[in-house]
């Protein structure tokens, strides 16, 4: 333990397109959207997270909503660092002090990221005090964050559904042996049933109302053992622009995600048939771990189960299984070494 040790902090940070989490001591400090709203004029940062989700939609000229992560990757430098920044100035325990303490960071990427994409996440994190940074692939720290051992000499097939990007990784000995890393996720659902509503009820609606929609009333299949209630949504009218309002059921939603949850659907059957053998045989006896706020989509389990036949889990939490995950690895750095990319 070196003499400035009390002063380094550990955090343990998702850095997702949807949202942000942060862990500090064990604990969840920091769960926010990953949005950014601010002034075009002097590109001063009004707001972050949640009260800059509230902004979207509702701006003026002078405000812009921006989220600085597309697919999972940083698209916009300098938003990505300031709200990154801002989120980590709002720990409770770091608020206190007199100093900025360095930081010892496990930040976590998805598994198609390029080399200059994971320079973006190092620098970003260097600029706001990160003394030492590691890396780890999403897949990865979910299944760490769903109670996995990984290093098992023994396959474990994890699927985690995001914002940006769906990852679906055949995990063993410490390792990736297979993945997949598909930009179908969450916004594209959300894109899904703002185009479905505009050409099925011709009722424009945001980005916001597409997202309530999806969460009151998503489904991947029409029949639910308890399929949720009717939703009334409104929006503007495309035909004579009055706002207006219509009745949608799970139903329809089911209908309008269909395409993108075909296109997961394949992409676990092509991880599927790039599995060595004897993974393939302990896939069939573990099963199919399904992580992220995607696999909260009702009818999603069952559906991917129907697909390959084989059973399929939900992790509990879902949200938080890799931020709970990097927090893992945070806390036993020299167990995982051989996952982190320093």
């Amino acid at each position: 333990m070196g003499f400035f040790d009390f002063l380094t902090e550990e955090i343990a940070i998702d850095l997702g397109t949807a949202n942000t989490l942060i862990i500090h001591n064990d604990k969840v400090v920091v769960d926010s959207p990953s949005i950014v709203a601010r002034d075009i004029k002097s590109s001063k940062i009004i707001a972050v997270g949640k009260e800059a989700n509230l902004m979207q939609g509702k701006t003026h000229q002078k405000i812009q909503t921006v989220r600085p992560l597309k697919d999972g990757v940083i698209a916009d430098f300098d938003a990505s660092e300031r709200m990154i920044s801002m989120f980590i100035k709002n720990i409770p325990a770091l608020r206190k002090k007199l100093f900025a303490p360095s930081l010892r960071m496990v930040i976590c990427i998805p598994s198609g990221i390029t080399e200059v994409e994971m320079r973006a996440v190092k620098e970003s994190a260097e600029r706001v005090n990160g003394k030492e940074v590691y890396l780890i692939h999403e897949p990865m720290a979910a299944a760490i964050g769903i109670g996995v051992d990984i290093m098992q000499p023994k396959g474990n097939m994890i699927v985690d559904i995001g914002g940006g990007t769906t990852e679906i990784a055949v995990i063993a000995l410490g390792g990736i042996v297979c993945d997949k890393s598909v930009k179908v996720a969450g916004d594209v659902f959300t894109g899904d049933i703002i185009y479905y509503m505009r050409t099925q009820h011709n009722l424009y609606v945001g980005d916001r109302t597409a997202e309530k929609i999806k969460i009151q009333i998503g489904a991947a299949t029409s029949d639910l053992d308890l399929p949720p209630d009717e939703m009334d949504v409104q929006g503007r009218d495309l035909l004579t622009g009055k706002p207006k309002q219509v009745r949608i059921s799970h139903r329809e939603i089911s209908k309008a995600l269909d395409k993108s949850i075909l296109r997961i659907e394949d992409s676990v059957m092509e991880t599927l048939s790039q599995t060595p053998p004897e993974l393939a045989a302990d896939i069939y006896n573990t099963g199919i771990y399904l992580a992220g706020g995607g696999s909260m989509l009702r009818g999603l389990d069952k559906r991917l189960s129907e697909k390959t036949d084989l059973p399929v889990y939900i992790a509990e939490d879902p949200l938080r299984a890799v931020v709970r995950g990097t927090g893992i690895v945070l806390k036993n750095i020299a167990k995982y070494k051989s996952v982190l990319i320093k």
